[in-house]
This record gives structure tokens, C-alpha cells and sequence, in this order.
């Protein structure tokens, strides 16, 4: 037999080939925690998503869930966001070419082996080649919804196909006027005083503002999980931390050509005692989102309604061809 022999070839599209390949992944959401809260607060949606067949990531914001970094010394957004615009990052080029690798196709009968780059296979438009590869769909609770907004100025529709808000905080600026303030910053002065409902830290010293802010104990369930099951509130209590109050108040954005490409999907919660119904109408009616859906839940859904959102996750990746 001879000696095979290597080339490099065009790539011309041929629909004949691409009933035979392997079909794109399925959708890969990323889960983004509120103020506080960690990767641990998804267990449930990630339980039911593995299960359906998606794919799933649950972050830790810096200084939250598994982070050993003390939020006290948290003090930049961009800092506390790092690992969202890190991981969202590491999705480049290379996550492309890890998943096509150097396609050889066999001749049979002349042993000619041919030698297909990822830009020809690309180029030939396979719809295993697309970039559903590359993008992923965000979903971000409470505070949350600042590490999506941010993610969506910086990235764009490069990386993100869909971001989708739960009684989060959907600002398009951040933190810039006293509206801003009112409407993205959780009242929960119906339950006391400042020094009653919240823990609060000063890691720059007493004569500073707080660098850190954790609901206390006693009034957790009260506020945030009223409507959650037992167990579910007592495991909160026992893993949430401290939250990076200041570097999350002190946050702004500047905007992009991308901002207004990435589809956004607003999730209310209607018995919300953190981020009022209120608050999120005022946020939506400001930067209004694609669509709307409605929860009859607490702050919580992840634990108080978790199939019931983890059917609006669905039903919007579905909506938005993702």
C-alpha cells in the first residue's frame, strides 16, 4: 500500500455530512448568587437542569460561598465580579477548538487523509460548528443582577445569549442617581431598625461606611425565605455570609454597542420582603426586558417554587433558540 499522504482542503458545506455528526450540546446556563448567598443557593435548579440533560455552572462571587476571600476587603465591583468575567473569558476560541479538536476524514478508497481546519469547518456553516458552543445563558438573583448587567457591557452577545433576572437588581447604569438607589436597593425597614435587622462590618474602620452587611439570623426567614421550606431557610442560615455592601453600592457601568443585543428576561416575585414587587416594576418599566414572568414566590424561588422556575428557565432558553 502507499504512503498516505496529507492535505489541507477547502471545506464546502454538504448537508449530507451533517446528519451524520454529533448534534450542538444542549443549552449551559450559568447560576449568578444574590449579596451574601453562594453557588450552594442553586442546588435545586442544578439538581433539576443536570437531570433534564443541560448543562450548568454555579459561581462563587469573590468572598462568597466556597471563596476563602474575607468580603471585608471586597471594596471594587469589579473585583467582587471577577469570577463571572473570568469563567465568562475562558470561553474563547480555544473552548471551539477543544470541542471540533483536527477533524481527519478518511477517503476509503484512495487513504488520502484529509486535514480540515476549525476556520474551513466554520466557514462551511455546519450547524455543529456554530457559536451555541461559546455562549452561555446568565441567570442572576437579588444583587445578582448587577454581575449580569456588568457581564452584558463587557461581553455582549459574544458570550451571552440570553440573561435572565429573579427579583434581581436590573440597572443599566448601576448605582448612579437617588431613583437608582431606591429602586435597586432592598428595604426591609418594615422589620427594624438598621442595627436590628443587619450584621455590619467595618473593614475600613468605624469612621467609614460599612464594607460588609448580613441580615441577622433571627429575621433571615422572616425576610428572605417566608414562603421556603424549614429545612431549606436552616441550611441558608447556616452557610450565607456577609455580603460586600459597599463594593456592590458603589457600582457603575459603562455601556457598550452590545448592551442592547443581549436578550433580557425579567422574573418577578410577588411576595418579595427583600426587592419589592414595587421596586422590580420600577426597574422594568426603566430598562424594560424582552419579557416579563411572574412567580407567586418569596425572595427565594430556588427553594420556595424551584420546579415552577426552573420551568420559566426553560421555557425562556426555548423561547430565545438557545
Amino acid at each position: 500500500m502507499g504512503e498516505e499522504s496529507t492535505e489541507v482542503v477547502e471545506m464546502k458545506e454538504d448537508r449530507s455530512l451533517s446528519n451524520s455528526v454529533t448534534p450542538p450540546p444542549p443549552p449551559h446556563f450559568v447560576l449568578v448568587h444574590g449579596i451574601g448567598g453562594g453557588a450552594w443557593c442553586w442546588y435545586k435548579i442544578r439538581c433539576l437542569m443536570e437531570n433534564s440533560g443541560y448543562r450548568v455552572s454555579c459561581l462563587d462571587l469573590k468572598g462568597a460561598g466556597m471563596d476563602p476571600t474575607d468580603p471585608n476587603t471586597v471594596l471594587s465591583f469589579n473585583d467582587y465580579n471577577k469570577p463571572l468575567l473570568d469563567f465568562l473569558s475562558s470561553l474563547d476560541d480555544n473552548h471551539q477548538a477543544r470541542t471540533l479538536g483536527t477533524i481527519l476524514f478518511s477517503h476509503t478508497h484512495t487513504h488520502t487523509r484529509v486535514r480540515v481546519s476549525v476556520q474551513s469547518v466554520l466557514a462551511a456553516g455546519f450547524p455543529f460548528c456554530t457559536q451555541r458552543h461559546l455562549w452561555v445563558i446568565l441567570v442572576g438573583h437579588s444583587a445578582g443582577g448587577l454581575s449580569l448587567s456588568d457581564a452584558i457591557h463587557k461581553f455582549g452577545t459574544k458570550k451571552i445569549k440570553l440573561a435572565v433576572f429573579v427579583a434581581a437588581t436590573m440597572l443599566r447604569s448601576g448605582f448612579v442617581t437617588d431613583q437608582d438607589i431606591k429602586d435597586g436597593v432592598p428595604d426591609v425597614s418594615e422589620f427594624g431598625e438598621l442595627k436590628e435587622v443587619y450584621d455590619v462590618g467595618f473593614g475600613l474602620g468605624e469612621d467609614h461606611p460599612p464594607t460588609t452587611m448580613m441580615i441577622k439570623k433571627e429575621v433571615q426567614r422572616k425576610i428572605f425565605y417566608q414562603l421556603s421550606p424549614k429545612e431549606d431557610s436552616t441550611l441558608a442560615a447556616m452557610l450565607l455570609k456577609p455580603g460586600p455592601s459597599y463594593a456592590l453600592t458603589t457600582t457603575r457601568f459603562v455601556e457598550s454597542d452590545e448592551t442592547d443585543n443581549v436578550p433580557r428576561i425579567y422574573i418577578k416575585t410577588m411576595h418579595d420582603n427583600v426587592v419589592k414587587p414595587e421596586q422590580q416594576e420600577a426597574m422594568i418599566k426603566k430598562w424594560p426586558p424582552a419579557d416579563v414572568y411572574v412567580l407567586e414566590s418569596d425572595h427565594s424561588p430556588f427553594f420556595s417554587a424551584p420546579f415552577l422556575l426552573f420551568g420559566l428557565l426553560v421555557k425562556a432558553a426555548v423561547a430565545y433558540g438557545c
